[in-house]
């Protein structure tokens, strides 16, 4: 199963989208009828999304009783209810083992969320454990569906559970994605500042919560995230602070600040939302914004095919030479400076095996294998790491010179390649 969220669109769902017989005893029962044909309109519009190279990630978007008070959460209670409700949290759990059997064998779904947007303090109200119990329920039905979470606004506590949840331990267990979103247009603290406080100082430095949970799967286990909303949204106090440059401007450097800052920390990115139905959305519509080059896709997707396959030969061509200086650097680093007993072929073997992969997801539009031009990069290398890690048997105390040198095939890759 490949994860490409750069072609991919995050479809919000409630669970009453999935029948009648999951409205029995909710607000939606009175016209339950209504949604008889909901889940089949679902799959058609995976489907039509599979057919042109679009996957879809399954968002269970509007829980039972709510995952927290807004109306986007299933109905306008003002209540989020799901917490402290074993019933609600029974039927969630209904409802989304419903949806990993229905999805475990359709061409198209990258993934299935769990929540969206759980409130704050869920955490205290027993969100993990819900998450670990749904989780392993899920994992009998289908351990290779990537799984995505609310991180319920604490990117680093949600970090610190998934780096457990994707150990290299965790042989036969889903990989495990946190969700978080970022929007500058709702606090009173947001307001007060301007664009170019948001843009310039803030955007770069956002997702620096991972930087302790990424980079060694062996020491700490994997952490993958993705941008699951995000818009070019600002409050009109925050634009009228832009010291005469133009709105459109200021939208434009906010987006193609948000894009840059994504795609380098981010496995992915969902822009919400597409369009409206009347308009093509201004700031809170991708197709708009697309236009107005405020949101601009990553370099390597511009390519055409046959620059693809000219970087891959390049790259294959000074493949052993980079292979042999990465592995003489390696060798002699420990062996110099912390001279030790060490399983130095190892490195060699991780190497070779991230180098074939960063140049087969490189290859695959060029290949016949995804539509469209590009060439695709390894999204959510952590999480790719530990399935790797796992499916070469590696074990014992110098399994992390394998990890070492997984990661730097793939980084030398890039290099030969130029992307």
């Amino acid at each position: 199963m490949l994860i490409i969220p750069g072609n991919s669109v995050r479809l919000p769902i409630g669970y009453f989208t999935l029948g009648p017989a999951y409205c029995h005893g909710t607000p939606f029962q009175q016209v339950a009828d209504l949604y008889t044909n909901a889940w089949a309109a679902v799959k058609n519009l995976v489907g039509r999304c599979s057919a042109r190279g679009i996957g879809v990630l399954v968002d269970l978007h509007a829980l039972p009783g709510g995952a927290n008070n807004g109306d986007h959460s299933g109905t306008n209670s003002g209540k989020a209810e799901l917490w402290g409700s074993r019933s609600s949290k029974d039927l969630a759990t209904r409802s989304l083992l419903f949806i990993s059997k229905e999805v475990r064998n359709l061409d198209g779904v990258i993934g299935i969320q769990l929540c969206n947007e759980a409130e704050w303090d869920a955490p205290s109200h027993g969100m993990y454990k819900w998450y670990d119990d749904v989780i392993s329920q899920m994992a009998g039905i289908d351990p290779t569906m990537p799984l995505y979470v609310s991180d319920a606004w604490q990117l680093d506590e949600a970090a610190k559970w998934s780096n457990q949840k994707n150990g290299p331990g965790n042989r036969n267990s889903n990989p495990i994605v946190i969700d978080t979103h970022l929007y500058w247009c709702f606090s009173d603290k947001d307001k007060a500042k301007s664009p170019q406080q948001i843009f310039e100082a803030e955007v770069p430095n956002k997702l620096k919560e991972l930087d302790p949970h990424n980079g060694s799967v062996v020491d700490h286990g994997a952490a993958g995230v993705v941008i699951g909303e995000y818009s070019c949204v600002l409050a009109e106090e925050s634009w009228s602070k832009g010291g005469g440059q133009s709105k459109d401007d200021l939208v434009r450097a906010f987006g193609q600040a948000q894009s840059k800052r994504y795609q380098e920390r981010a496995g992915g990115s969902f822009f919400w939302t597409y369009r409206m139905n009347w308009m093509d959305g201004g700031e809170w519509g991708f197709k708009q914004q697309v236009k107005n080059g405020s949101i601009t896709a990553p370099p390597n997707f511009g390519l055409d095919h046959n620059d693809v396959q000219g970087r891959i030969n390049n790259a294959r061509q000074q493949q052993q030479q980079k292979k042999q200086e990465s592995h003489g650097a390696h060798c002699n680093y420990w062996d110099s400076n912390h001279p030790g007993q060490y399983e130095h072929q190892r490195f060699e073997q991780g190497w070779s095996i991230g180098f074939e992969d960063a140049a087969t997801f490189f290859g695959m539009r060029a290949g016949g294998g995804l539509r469209g031009s590009g060439g695709d990069k390894i999204g959510m290398l952590d999480l790719w790491v530990k399935k790797r890690l796992v499916e070469s048997g590696q074990g014992g105390k110098c399994v992390w010179e394998w990890e070492q040198g997984f990661r730097q095939g793939v980084q030398n890759f890039y290099e030969l390649a130029g992307v």
